[in-house]
């Protein structure tokens, strides 16, 4: 049986061919819990018609949405997960601005675990069975300023891609995590190479799907699924 959950989108990221879609549920007492509308895909990815308005245009973030959803799916870390309805249209209410926003932003202690950096990254990185074990895979964070790199990381080995990166500091700890956010990869990979401050933000922190490294580790890494400058959102 179909339920219909009215949440306030905060994160369109890219996964695998389709998205990533997250926010939490707007109630009448308030901020609700973290609900991810996944796909029956083995890699849960929403595919464009899964997640489409009636006129056929995509959810935003800051969109209050309601979603058609079937049954809660929680996976490993991924207690959010729902498994959405695909053959009924999202609905758009509403958008909120920056003020309202800020109701929704969450204060923890740290961002999980912070045992563990890649190369490029600090404070990326997380083993799949310690990941595994958490309680949730999103957050969202005020942070008053951020900065965006620009560069091809591995540009020494023979690949050109590029990839957006953003650095912060939350609580007095410094994290590098990627970009997933479609909007602000587009516009910072028209830039040059380099580097990008955009002042004060808040950010959707996400744990992504489990990839296995060539030492044979498989861990999850931490990725800003949304970045949301207070310059662009209306007060």
């Amino acid at each position: 049986m179909t339920v219909v959950k009215r949440i306030l989108c905060l994160a369109n990221s890219k996964k695998m061919s389709g998205r990533c879609i997250a926010g939490r549920e707007v109630l009448a007492t308030g901020p609700g819990p973290w609900i991810r509308p996944v796909s029956g895909r083995p890699t849960e990815e929403v595919s464009e018609d899964e997640r489409q308005y009636q006129d056929g245009s995509d959810p935003r973030v800051l969109d209050i949405i309601d979603v058609p959803l079937i049954r809660h799916q929680p996976h490993a870390c991924q207690t959010e997960n729902w498994l959405l309805d695909p053959g009924d249209d999202w609905t758009k209410v509403r958008q909120v601005g920056w003020v309202e926003l800020q109701r929704y932003v969450e204060n923890p202690a740290t961002l999980w675990t912070n045992t563990r950096s890649t190369y490029n990254g600090a404070n990326d990185e997380i083993l799949q069975a310690d990941a595994d074990a958490l309680p949730n895979s999103l957050f969202l964070i005020h942070v008053p300023s951020l900065e965006l790199r620009v560069f091809a990381p591995g540009e020494a080995f023979g690949n050109s891609n590029r990839r957006v990166q953003a650095h912060f500091q939350y609580r007095g700890i410094e994290y590098a995590l990627w970009v997933t956010d479609p909007v602000i990869e587009h516009e910072y990979k028209t830039r040059s190479d380099g580097t990008y401050m955009i002042g004060e933000c808040c950010l959707c922190i996400s744990l992504g799907e489990p990839l296995q490294k060539q030492n044979g580790e498989s861990c999850r890494y931490k990725l800003v699924a949304a970045v949301i400058q207070r310059e662009r959102v209306r007060p």
